[in-house]
C-alpha cells in the first residue's frame, strides 16, 4: 500500500490530490468495506480521520463498522438545535451500545444565531441559510483539524449520490482533505441485512415512515417507493444540507 502517501501531520498545503483519490479507489477495488476501513484507520493511510454522523436512519451501520476497528475515532455530531428529541436520545443509546469513546458535539455559535436567526424560524423561509449557520460553518471549522472524514452516503439514497466514488477530495476548500464513503456501494438490502445480523437498534422514527432523518422542521414522512430523501426539505428545490457540496459563499 506504499503507492499512496501517508499523512503524518497537518501542513499548509493540500493534504491529498485528485490523483491520490484515484489511486485509493484503485487500491481498494474489490476490497470489502471492513478491509478498507481496517487499512485506512490502522494503516493511517488518510492521516487523522474522523467520521461525521447524523445518528439518523442508517447511521449505526457505519458507526458499528468503525467501532470494530477503533472505537476512539472521533464522531462529529452537528447539534443544530432543531433535531427530533428521538434523535438525541438515539444518539446517546448508540454511543453507549457501541462503546464509542470520542463523540464530538458541534453547535452553531450563539452570536451568529442571535444575529442571523433570532426567531429560530429561518428554516421556514431560507433553508439554505439555516443549514449554513447550523451545519456547514460549524462542521467546516471542526474538519480543519482532520485530514479525512468518513461519511454515510450511499448511492441508492438519491440521484445526487448515485455516482460517488469511495474516495474523493473534499472540494469545499483548498486543503485537500479526503472524503471517504465506505457504504457508497451498499444497497438498501445490504443495510437491512447488516442491521439484522448484528442486532443493531434502529432509529425509532424509521418505523413511523422516516427513511431519512434530519432536523425536525425540515423532515417529513416518505411514501413507499419514493426516494428515501424526498422527505427532506419538502416543497423546496433542495436535496442536500450543504456539508457535502462544494463551498459557496455563506448564506448569511
Amino acid at each position: 500500500m506504499n503507492e499512496v502517501r501517508k499523512i503524518d501531520r497537518i501542513d499548509a498545503g493540500p493534504r491529498f490530490t485528485e490523483h491520490d483519490a484515484v489511486r485509493l479507489n484503485r487500491m481498494f477495488r474489490g476490497s470489502s468495506t471492513q478491509e478498507m476501513l481496517d487499512a485506512v484507520i490502522k494503516g493511517s493511510l488518510a492521516g487523522d480521520v474522523t467520521t461525521v454522523s447524523s445518528f439518523g436512519a442508517e447511521s449505526i451501520v457505519l458507526l458499528h463498522l468503525i467501532a470494530q476497528v477503533d472505537p476512539s475515532v472521533p464522531v462529529l455530531f452537528l447539534d443544530t438545535g432543531k433535531h427530533f428529541a428521538a434523535t438525541l436520545k438515539y444518539r446517546d443509546h448508540v454511543v453507549e451500545r457501541l462503546s464509542l469513546t470520542n463523540l464530538v458535539v458541534l453547535k452553531p455559535q450563539e452570536t451568529v444565531l442571535t444575529a442571523k436567526d433570532e426567531t429560530g424560524l429561518r428554516w421556514s423561509y431560507d433553508p439554505d441559510g439555516c443549514c449554513e449557520i447550523r451545519k456547514v460553518i460549524p462542521l467546516a471549522k471542526a474538519l480543519a483539524n482532520y485530514d479525512a472524514s468518513f461519511t454515510g452516503r450511499k448511492a441508492f439514497q438519491s440521484a445526487t449520490r448515485a455516482n460517488l466514488p469511495r474516495f474523493e477530495v473534499d472540494t469545499s476548500d483548498d486543503q485537500g482533505r479526503l472524503k471517504i464513503n465506505p457504504l457508497i456501494d451498499w444497497s438498501a438490502d445490504d443495510i437491512a441485512d447488516y442491521l439484522e445480523e448484528h442486532d443493531l437498534p434502529r432509529h425509532p422514527l424509521v418505523a413511523q415512515g422516516f427513511p431519512s432523518i434530519g432536523c425536525e422542521p425540515c423532515t417529513h414522512k416518505v411514501a413507499d417507493g419514493q426516494d428515501p430523501r424526498s422527505g427532506r426539505w419538502k416543497g423546496w428545490d433542495k436535496v442536500e444540507c450543504g456539508i457535502h457540496q462544494p463551498g459557496e459563499e455563506p448564506f448569511l
